[in-house]
């Protein structure tokens, strides 16, 4: 399987599999934004989880927007609304799907 492939495969399973956990808590819990927050701060190990997610979401898209500017690789800028209302499992995978790319 070529490493471009592998990409978007991992793309589509950083989209489904967490997705599965979220809806079902979602599920069982309500579909209550204030309630899923407070879950991600829950304890200390939840809330440095969800921190570290925080970060590597806005470092990855610091990083499409400087890649963007200099390759003018537009399309790559799909993988930030996939990185925030998805995950960083998605958006990761996905820009790289993007940026390997032949040119």
């Amino acid at each position: 399987m070529r490493l471009r492939h592998l990409w978007l495969v991992l793309a589509l399973w950083g989209a489904v599999h967490p997705m599965v956990y979220l809806l079902g808590w979602l599920t069982q819990n309500g579909w209550s934004l204030t309630g899923l927050f407070a879950t991600w701060q829950a304890n200390a190990a939840v809330s440095g989880l969800s921190w570290d997610l925080v970060i590597a979401a806005v470092t990855l898209t610091l990083w499409i927007l400087a890649e963007v500017a200099v390759r003018r690789n537009w399309s790559a800028l799909l993988a930030i609304p996939a990185t925030f209302l998805i995950g960083v499992s998605c958006g990761l995978p996905l820009y790289l799907w993007f940026r390997s790319r032949p040119v």
